[in-house]
């Protein structure tokens, strides 16, 4: 039987939906830079998308479809704008900078003004007024370029829920007035915090599913990979920035080992070292390096974890690993960022530098914290160390309870094998 062509995977709309994609970031921030609101942006640039989508079909693609879609996005901006009496004053602001620079859809605006306008969208997409839900789903949405399906499904909630949490965002940021700025000062310090938290939050989650039947969902991931990168270009000078980009690159070196053949989690003790990604890995070393360039004080967090990632990048071999130095430096993340998930990572380190019983003294004082009572991977590296110890039914018994409260399926199997193993 002859074989029929494949059909194009996208066709002409597809790729103005990868452009729009790409592209929609910028397109929203330069318009909040008028409309000084994140919501109508939005729907700006989605209006600027429907034209797109009547027009490239019928005219051809222009040479630079993102200026494109800009210069459509702002002109309804300034249709908007026209039309609300009250926003006159803006009105006569706005049209003088349209008389200083004459429209033509190919010409890209200035790159330093785009730049500026995405980092604005950045940190009030991330804005503290807004819960962590909102902040990731609202991130996602504009900067992710992410559908709200899309979002769903990534963090396996309901659709309905994060188009409310978006709506709620939206609405919140107007009503709070939130300034589409960048903030300075004490102030810019405390926002750059929540940015990072949100990229960060994202990545795990793409990392290490929380729930359902994956381990990794690699397109989460690649977007906080993504944000990491672009708001290191966007902030060379915050040393943070770079750390956090260079643990996310480390991290995602080695997802390529992180799972077997059947979807089921590798520890890292276990993982084939020459699945990891050695760009990656390089670009992480290049960014831990830029931190350490610009550092003025000490290493804050992130520079401090992805510090701790270069080590296990640089071993050979799992034995090979700077235990040692990985149990310093967790020391030094506990002092300058304390919290029970933290101590409970230099537990494993220090039982990798000094043998299980000193780490599960450790991990016993953890026992009673609140913050620990459900988490899946106290039971587990208590498990861990017990079995080292040759503790085996006392293992299985915190395996077992590891194995309960997992989430995430993959994770759930890992346990539960551990725990017969341990029989």
């Amino acid at each position: 039987m002859e074989q029929q062509p494949a059909p194009a995977p996208d066709g002409p709309v597809g790729a103005i939906e990868t452009v729009f994609r790409m592209e929609s970031p910028r397109v929203i921030a330069g318009v909040a830079r008028i409309v000084r609101d994140v919501g109508i942006a939005e729907e700006l640039a989605q209006d600027a998308l429907v034209a797109a989508l009547e027009q490239w079909p019928r005219d051809g693609v222009p040479d630079n479809p993102g200026a494109w879609l800009m210069a459509a996005a702002k002109h309804r901006a300034i249709d908007l704008v026209r039309r609300r009496e009250r926003y006159a004053r803006k009105l006569e602001e706005v049209g003088r900078d349209l008389e200083a620079t004459p429209y033509h859809v190919d010409v890209p605006s200035d790159p330093d003004d785009i730049d500026d306008d995405l980092l604005r969208l950045v940190f009030t997409a991330c804005h503290p007024v807004l819960s962590a839900e909102s902040r990731i789903a609202l991130t996602l949405r504009l900067l992710g370029g992410l559908t709200t399906a899309e979002i769903a499904r990534a963090f396996l909630v309901p659709e309905a829920t994060v188009a409310q949490r978006i709506v709620r965002a939206k609405r919140t940021l107007a009503t709070k007035g939130v300034a589409f700025e960048v903030p300075y000062g004490p102030e810019r310090e405390a926002r750059l915090g929540s940015v990072l938290e949100v990229i960060y939050l994202v990545f795990n989650e793409g990392y290490a599913a929380t729930a359902g039947d994956d381990l990794l969902r690699p397109a989460l991931c690649e977007d906080a990979l993504r944000l990491a990168r672009v708001l290191a270009e966007l902030m060379p000078k915050e040393p943070e920035v770079h750390g956090l980009a260079a643990l996310l690159e480390f991290q995602a070196s080695r997802t390529a080992a992180r799972t077997g053949p059947d979807g089921g989690p590798v520890l890292l003790k276990d993982q084939n070292r020459a699945r990891w990604n050695r760009l990656l890995v390089a670009r992480g070393i290049a960014a831990l390096g830029h931190a350490d360039a610009v550092a003025a004080g000490a290493p804050g967090p992130y520079v401090l974890q992805a510090a701790i990632a270069a080590c296990h990048a640089l071993a050979h071999t799992y034995e090979e690993t700077d235990w040692a130095r990985i149990a310093t430096l967790y020391g030094l993340l506990a002092d300058r960022s304390p919290s029970p998930v933290v101590e409970l990572n230099r537990a494993v380190a220090v039982s990798m530098a000094q043998g299980p019983g000193p780490a599960l003294e450790i991990v016993d004082r953890l026992a009673t914290e609140p913050a620990l009572r459900d988490y899946h991977l106290l039971p587990s590296v208590r498990g861990d160390l017990l079995a080292r110890l040759g503790r085996r039914a006392e293992a299985r018994e915190e395996f077992v309870r590891a194995a309960a409260l997992a989430r995430n399926e993959r994770e759930r199997e890992l346990l539960t094998a551990r725990a017969e193993d341990c029989r």
